[in-house]
């Protein structure tokens, strides 16, 4: 099998398993996912519900399909794939040209980032990697595999599957921090005495103080 092509398969797998999981792996999560599906505005509310049951048993067939050892059950996969990335990145557009502010639950409850480009981005280009991955996934004469060359290509596909689903955490550690108001964080400075310390007002206070009378010395 080509190794360019089997990394785009765990790619493809690593995301689609960790967006499957986080959506699924609670009654919360799932919840969660359904409802930010309603935010998006993009579906009667009626099938709100069957369109998160439909999308998480998407994501979960396409997992078993680009893993399977055979070219034709994993183009299927790739195949499946980039129509999915597709439905989602035209969805996407739609919310973004309408300016809605909707959380990001691509990958479960943990995503809190809101919608933007960079989301429509991410999906258009894993769309065409699953699409030319799926266009070269076809039967052929059998081959001698590198186990080396084989291990190589999946842990890169992990490793940017990994940053892709990353990617909000990842731009949040690179965003620049806002200006820290000083005026909250300052602390009063308390004037020191005219003996050294910083408790009291002196001469003022030894002003208020009252004066022991004086007994005539014997």
């Amino acid at each position: 099998m080509p190794y360019a092509e089997f990394a785009v398969r765990v790619l493809i797998a690593t995301v689609f398993l960790t967006a499957a999981v986080g959506k699924a792996r609670s009654g919360r999560s799932f919840a969660a996912f359904t409802a930010s599906l309603g935010r998006l505005d993009v579906l009667p509310g009626a099938v709100t519900r069957a369109a998160a049951v439909a999308v998480v048993a998407a994501e979960w067939l396409v997992c078993a399909l680009v893993l399977m050892p055979w070219p034709r059950p994993a183009g299927a996969g790739l195949a499946l794939a980039a129509a999915l990335l597709v439905v989602f990145a035209v969805a996407l557009t739609r919310v973004v040209a309408r300016g809605t502010r909707a959380v990001c639950r691509c990958f479960g409850s943990a995503s809190r980032e809101p919608l933007g480009v960079r989301h429509i981005v991410r999906n258009v280009l894993l769309a065409v990697l699953a699409a030319s991955a799926a266009w070269t996934s076809t039967p052929r004469e059998a081959t001698s595999v590198q186990p080396g060359a084989l291990a190589v290509a999946a842990l890169a596909g992990l490793l940017v599957g990994g940053c892709v689903t990353a990617l909000d955490t990842i731009v949040e550690l690179f965003r620049p921090a806002g200006p820290v108001n000083s005026s909250r964080t300052a602390r009063p400075r308390r004037s020191p005495n005219v003996t050294g310390g910083t408790g009291g007002t002196g001469a003022a206070d030894r002003a208020r103080q009252p004066r022991l009378p004086v007994r005539p010395g014997r």
